[in-house]
């Protein structure tokens, strides 16, 4: 059998493409502990970032917002980020256009409305070239807003030193309709494999995955869809071929004859990698995006549940050949408790099972923690996402929060306001301490920090530092220091006309980092064994 050593640029390489990034940088590490020098970290060198159309309605307006983070051991080189639209594929049954007023003609174009500049970073109308969001600096953010109808996709990089952290969030507000409300997502980089637990094919819901291919190449994906009884019978292909540099919508009612409000969808790329991000609008509470779950885990974390929320919805599938029974526990503000009624959880494998929490915080912030319940045999691994409604009749809202992985070295979510954001940060384990920064606002200011100690246990739901003297959208960074892991999400408040119009972003680890092998020899040197 021939066997040759890896170079470090091939160990990099793979590292690189597990991570969605491309390349690293040979920027200064950390000092690694002598017990592990096997590895050291070296920060990302190129990033890439898909956002989704954001909305076909003619009352919706959307806010972009780009930051990369300052950071210690990253050499101050050239280094460009920036978006440019991608091209739209629909048809008239998966157009999230149809019935929302969008403005979309025969052919699949949008409105030629444009995008208002405002000096503060680009255009976003379909067809140009001007990059979208173009960054001049880490450390300062930079923001644009688009009003016309039938935004596209976009499809992005950085690279240099503006790679490591490189985070884009789109926030979207419609004034009225079905879709009324505010819909946040932070763009997200590409992948082979996305759970989505919390979608519907109900009547009442309107649910839109939409996948986004990056390359130069086309990606193929397949969409199964589980329900409580298991896999939903498909009433079309699930093989969903997208063009290179193109976003396709699919309406997930589409997919099945079966009608279900609590499923769980799966994503996987076939060929190629994809974004996937899925927009869901309900008929009577408004909608959000659904960013996909962590992983699937032994044990998960739903972090931030407002303390106002009027109703939750718990959606849990279990992926593996084994049975998952989980133990259901609130992090409140002091500590951990079980929800009364609530104790444990059963789902059964290859299913998906969903239970109705209540106003299950009662007036309190806290953090749903789902922990194997024990007995014979291994855990089971499961994916989760809670549905959080805030007010009540016509004046509802709906946002919601996936399983989110711990916060490694650090996360940002790139837009937050004046007013109306509210930084939820969870220990599950052990006492943990973080520093959250504010950056300096796209119109100017000085970033500041403030220290935290996160109880372990506990959730604390905090409203995150302002710039100094800042003006305009900034960014929160959290960064863990010692002790726990931490979980976190941010929610941003923008309420209209009486209804607590909201969304919820999970603030996964920014993996602008990552662990490169040490050599332990002449990497020119080919062994054969």
């Amino acid at each position: 059998m021939n066997r040759t050593t890896l170079s470090l640029i091939g160990a990099v390489t793979a590292l690189a493409a597990v991570t969605g990034v491309a390349a690293l940088t040979g920027g200064s590490s950390e000092d690694a502990d002598p017990a592990a020098k096997a590895a050291t970290r070296l920060p990302v060198q190129r990033s890439t970032l898909l956002c989704p159309a954001p909305s076909s309605s003619d009352v919706s307006s959307t806010t972009y917002t780009a930051y990369t983070p300052e950071r210690d051991g990253v050499e101050a080189k050239d280094g460009t980020a920036g978006l440019l639209p991608a091209e739209s594929h629909s048809d008239d049954v998966s157009d999230p256009g149809a019935g929302d007023g969008g403005s979309k003609d025969d052919n699949g174009d949008k409105g030629d409305k444009g995008a208002k500049d405002g000096g503060k970073g680009g255009r976003t109308s379909q067809g140009g070239d001007k990059p979208v969001l173009p960054l001049k600096e880490p450390g300062k953010p930079v923001t644009t807003d688009e009003d016309s109808s039938g935004a596209p996709a976009l499809i992005g990089t950085a690279d240099g030193r503006f790679a490591p952290g490189w985070t884009v969030q789109q926030t979207t507000t419609i004034d009225a309709g079905s879709g009324r409300g505010v819909l946040g997502t932070a763009c997200t980089a590409p992948d082979t494999d996305f759970w989505f637990p919390g979608v519907s094919t109900d009547r009442d819901r309107q649910d839109f995955v939409h996948l986004t291919n990056p390359d130069d190449v086309a990606a193929e994906a397949d969409l199964k869809i589980y329900g409580p009884s298991g896999r939903l019978n498909a009433s079309t292909d699930e093989s969903i071929t997208i063009p290179p540099r193109s976003t396709v919508p699919v309406l997930l009612s589409t997919l099945t004859d079966q009608r279900s409000a609590g499923v769980t969808l799966r994503v996987t790329a076939r060929t190629g990698r994809v974004g996937a991000a899925v927009q869901a609008v309900d008929q009577k509470a408004g909608g959000d995006w659904l960013p996909a779950s962590a992983a699937p885990s032994t044990s998960v974390v739903i972090p931030g549940v407002p303390k106002d929320a009027t109703s939750a919805r718990l959606v849990v599938f279990a992926p593996g050949s084994d049975d998952a029974d989980l133990k259901v526990r609130l992090a409140g503000p002091n500590n951990s408790i079980t929800p009364a009624g609530h104790e444990s959880l059963h789902v059964k494998s290859g299913m998906t099972a969903a239970v109705d929490l209540g106003d299950v915080t009662k007036g309190e912030p806290g953090s749903l923690l789902l922990t194997p319940e024990g007995g014979e045999g291994p855990a089971a691994p499961v994916v989760a996402a809670l549905q959080v409604t805030r007010g009540k009749g016509g004046d509802q809202e709906t946002a919601f929060i996936p399983a989110t992985g711990a916060i490694e070295r650090s996360a940002t979510a790139a837009d937050n306001r004046s007013k109306g954001s509210t930084l939820s940060l969870v220990a599950p384990g052990a006492t943990t301490k973080v520093r959250v920064t504010a950056s300096a606002g796209a119109d100017g200011g000085s970033p500041v920090s403030k220290t935290y100690e996160v109880k372990g246990g506990t959730t604390q739901a905090l409203e995150p530092p302002h710039p100094s003297s800042g003006k305009g959208p900034y960014a929160v960074t959290v960064e863990r220091l010692s002790g726990g892991p931490v979980h976190a999400s941010r929610m941003l408040e923008l309420p209209q006309g009486g209804v607590p119009m909201f969304t919820i972003q999970p603030l996964p680890d920014d993996r602008g980092t990552v662990a490169v092998p040490e050599a332990g020899q002449d990497l020119s040197v080919l062994n054969d064994d």
